[in-house]
């Protein structure tokens, strides 16, 4: 993105410029039981100091573009939550069946 474009681009995928954000539609929709279980993760992970939302930002930008299309919001976070824990050396990709 250009200093004259004042566009933001999508952060998710690491500000990718050919995915502009536009307004942001509220969803009040409350999680389902896997979004909350998620969530209960992170807030777990968090709380344990094991984890960051700076973290879980970091690994959801890593997320490989034609796989971040096909996941869904909290798999987002599930597979930022595990590329993490990989890379800290928190799980091994035997215990988690990689």
């Amino acid at each position: 993105m250009s200093e004259t474009d004042p566009t933001p681009a999508t952060h998710d995928i690491g500000g990718l410029g050919r995915y502009r954000c536009v307004a942001v539609e509220r969803d009040e929709t409350p999680p389902d039981a896997f979004g909350r279980q998620v969530d209960a993760l992170r807030q777990v992970l968090a709380s344990k100091g094991m984890m960051t939302v700076d973290e879980l930002r970091r690994w959801i930008e890593a997320i490989p573009e034609d796989e971040y299309f096909q996941l869904t919001y909290y798999e987002r976070w599930l597979t930022s939550i595990t590329s993490l824990l990989l890379d800290k050396g928190i799980v091994t990709p035997e215990e988690i069946g990689r």
